[in-house]
């Protein structure tokens, strides 16, 4: 007699999974084996993955008005034949069939079979937040990945890690923590955002429990440098930090670096459905592909066909762990990237990629010429007036020309001509004329919502109000 649960530890393959996504020295063993081989692997978890997928409803609706039979998939040479789908789809699927949608695949568990699923959700960045569905081991699977790319890229088992990824509600703070607590030895300090615990009383927990090793969004960490400098502490003298790991995008490393004390910096890149799936390694040259898990295509950002090697694109991400709940198949992320060329110094064998250059969806079109807003942070930072945060408005005058604003906030005391500095470096990097509007520190707060989100806000887009 039992009561039917059936519990997360219970449900894993612990020998198994370590076998499929290693960890550590074994990681880097595998990391070096030939593309051949690399190859032999993906190919046994993706027909594994298929097989899954079938028997959801999700993909068999999906698949099916593609006109796709189960026959049809041969390996991962037919992945550019499938249909992608990206986070309408999922939306749809719960409009669906509320409150869960049909893309878990729960229905083809027999009764008291079905394993522990996790449910968090998205952020809501880019709109509704979405539900996201993990299975015990497609969850401990992504928590492996980012352990041991935090172990890859220098993390130590004495460190302490301060993290400013939220919770609730929200995957990241949770996942990020489940990484660390399962898959590092390092002692981990849960902060949170800004409002979770106040920037001023994260500097001093930092400085209280000795962190050495922050990790979270570019844009929180350089304020909490500032706020730091502000309440009299030094983030050199007085704070310890010698690594840094999140998501800098185009960012500046350079200067998150001299913020922190010539910290190391590394980059990262994951979304809430997959998980991580590439991060830079100890050589800090590109971000390598987690392919062992993550098969990962760049597609055009019109037509989602293959680009040319080193052309920018959609990310588009097959996980082949999942087979448990939520499959990913040919998941659109709307993320670009480019595959950077040749080889690691490091004898790595994995793809690389430049890092997130943009988000094909939140690309603004002015005057012919396609803008990523977020690629106006790296700009800006050029110019040693700028303090670090900013926002873009896109606006349509009487005429129904276009306009492109960046709001910039500056050092005090920096002189009349930085908009003209600023406006000047833009046009040179861009191509056409953007206005400029300055602000003082923390003025932009409301309208970027740092202190409150996890991706702060980079475009107002007034043009079709």
């Amino acid at each position: 007699m039992t009561d039917g649960h059936n519990t997360y530890f219970n449900s894993v393959d612990w020998a198994a999974m370590q076998a499929d996504h290693p960890v550590g020295d074994a990681f880097l063993a595998f990391a070096r084996k030939s593309r051949d081989e690399i190859r032999a692997h993906q190919e046994r978890l993706f027909a594994r993955l298929v097989a899954r997928a079938w028997q959801t409803e999700f993909y068999r609706r999906h698949w099916g008005n593609a006109g796709i039979q189960p026959g049809d998939i041969k390996g991962l040479e037919t992945l550019p034949q499938l249909p992608s789908f990206d986070k309408s789809d999922i939306m749809d699927s719960i409009a669906r069939n509320p409150p869960l949608g049909d893309f878990g695949g729960f229905e083809a568990y027999g009764e008291g079979a079905r394993p522990p699923v996790i449910l968090h959700t998205t952020s809501g960045t880019t709109g509704t937040p979405q539900v996201l569905l993990f299975g015990a081991k497609s969850r401990e699977v992504q928590n492996l990945l980012l352990g041991r790319l935090y172990r890859f890229q220098g993390l130590r088992p004495d460190d302490v890690v301060h993290s400013v990824y939220g919770h609730g509600m929200i995957n990241g703070g949770h996942y990020v923590r489940e990484s660390v607590t399962h898959w590092t030895s390092a002692l981990f300090l849960s902060a949170g955002t800004g409002v979770e615990t106040p920037s001023v009383r994260q500097v001093a927990l930092m400085r209280d429990f000795g962190a050495t090793v922050i990790v979270g969004f570019a844009d929180y960490i350089k304020k909490l440098a500032r706020v730091a400098a502000e309440q009299g502490i030094d983030p050199v003298r007085d704070l310890k930090i010698r690594m840094i790991s999140g998501h800098l995008g185009r960012e500046d490393k350079e200067t998150l670096s001299e913020a922190w004390g010539g910290a190391a910096c590394f980059d990262w890149y994951g979304v809430g459905d997959t998980g991580c799936i590439a991060g830079e390694g100890p050589d800090r040259d590109g971000l390598y592909v987690m392919e062992d898990a993550q098969y990962l295509e760049i597609g055009d950002i019109d037509t989602g066909k293959p680009v040319p090697e080193g052309a920018e694109g959609d990310m588009i991400v097959t996980c082949l762990y999942k087979d448990d709940i939520y499959p990913i198949i040919r998941f659109n992320t709307h993320d670009v990237t480019r595959l950077k060329p040749g080889a690691s110094s490091i004898g790595v064998n994995f793809q690389r990629i430049e890092g997130f250059l943009g988000r094909s969806d939140n690309m603004v079109k002015i005057r012919g010429i396609n803008i990523f807003p977020q690629a106006m942070g790296p700009i800006l930072e050029e110019d040693p007036a700028f303090a670090g945060e900013f926002i873009c408005k896109a606006r349509r005058d009487e005429t129904g020309r276009d306009e492109f604003i960046v709001a910039a906030e500056i050092t005090n005391g920096a002189d009349s001509s930085v908009a003209d500095r600023l406006r000047a470096l833009l046009k040179s990097r861009i191509g056409i004329d953007v206005g400029v509007e300055i602000a003082s520190p923390g003025d932009l707060a409301g309208l970027t919502q740092t202190e409150v989100r996890q991706k702060p806000i980079r475009l107002i887009d007034e043009r079709f109000k």
